[in-house]
């Protein structure tokens, strides 16, 4: 097997709990909503054991809760609802899998709090947060984790942003920015997601997990989140449920290229294709 621990390597502060990775790990979708694009990835309080658990038992290191649906024409349902979706699900979660690492999907920083209150370990979020100004300094006071994404609109029109003549070139320096922002607001963990499929064309997309390398230069691990994403099945003519091996296709390509968290759906194929990439 090639010795990728250098370029994968990367640690994380959890509310004081150190975690130290060598390989490039896997994030599991677990969405609170009844509307999210991916059928098999709504859960509830019924069943989330059970779907937390098979995500666990496939390769799933953190679990991601999310109370909003964020595809395109989504209604947005406020800080109240997500609270009242996730918390309960994260304080389940947490008490059943306490060493699974919890992380609360949102942009709101009052579901931010009372996640992280129920349990969660760190934030994903859409927003890189430039939808509400205390989402930073919220997140630096909690003392965890930070994924931020990039996107093009704002609240009310997240999937639309103006062309740029060089994508890539964009989220660097989007992230350059934010960056800056997040280490002045005292966030000690950054973790960077490009924003697959978020007011991107298809070919911007595919452009994004080619230069993925890029964005090493900011020192940060990167996120990569195309599970089962329209760019996929659109470029396929088929549907999301079949987007399947689409999706480990881009996998493959995005690990090659240094991604470092894969957000997915179906954590089993991820894990393979983690495992696989290791030997190239």
């Amino acid at each position: 097997m090639q010795d990728n621990s250098i370029h994968n390597s990367f640690t994380l502060n959890c509310k004081g709990r150190l975690v130290e990775w060598h390989c490039p790990q896997i994030m599991g979708i677990l969405n609170a909503t009844p509307d999210s694009f991916h059928e098999d990835s709504r859960t509830s309080i019924e069943n989330v054991v059970k779907m937390a658990a098979e995500m666990i038992i496939a390769g799933a290191a953190i679990l991601d809760i999310g109370g909003q649906s964020t595809r395109p024409g989504a209604e947005m349902v406020g800080p109240d609802i997500e609270i009242e979706r996730v918390v309960p699900i994260i304080e389940v979660l947490k008490n059943k899998f306490p060493q699974t690492l919890i992380s609360v999907d949102s942009f709101y920083p009052a579901v931010i709090q009372q996640s992280v209150l129920a349990g969660a370990d760190m934030v994903n979020d859409i927003s890189a947060g430039l939808f509400f100004p205390e989402m930073l300094s919220t997140v630096a006071n909690l003392n965890i984790p930070y994924i931020a994404m990039h996107m093009g609109g704002n609240l009310a029109n997240m999937h639309h942003r103006n062309p740029s003549k060089n994508i890539s070139r964009t989220v660097l320096d989007f992230f350059i920015e934010r960056k800056a922002a997040c280490l002045a607001a005292g966030i000690k963990d950054l973790i960077i997601d490009p924003g697959f499929g978020f007011g991107n064309s298809a070919s911007e997309n595919f452009q994004l997990v080619r230069d993925l390398e890029l964005l090493k230069i900011l020192g940060c691990p990167i996120l990569l989140g195309v599970s089962r994403k329209s760019s996929i099945y659109k470029t396929l003519n088929i549907t999301a449920a079949d987007a399947l091996n689409g999706t480990t296709v881009l996998h493959t390509a995005g690990l090659l290229a240094g991604a470092n968290i894969l957000r997915v759906h179906d954590v089993k194929e991820a894990k393979e294709a983690v495992i696989l990439t290791q030997y190239l």
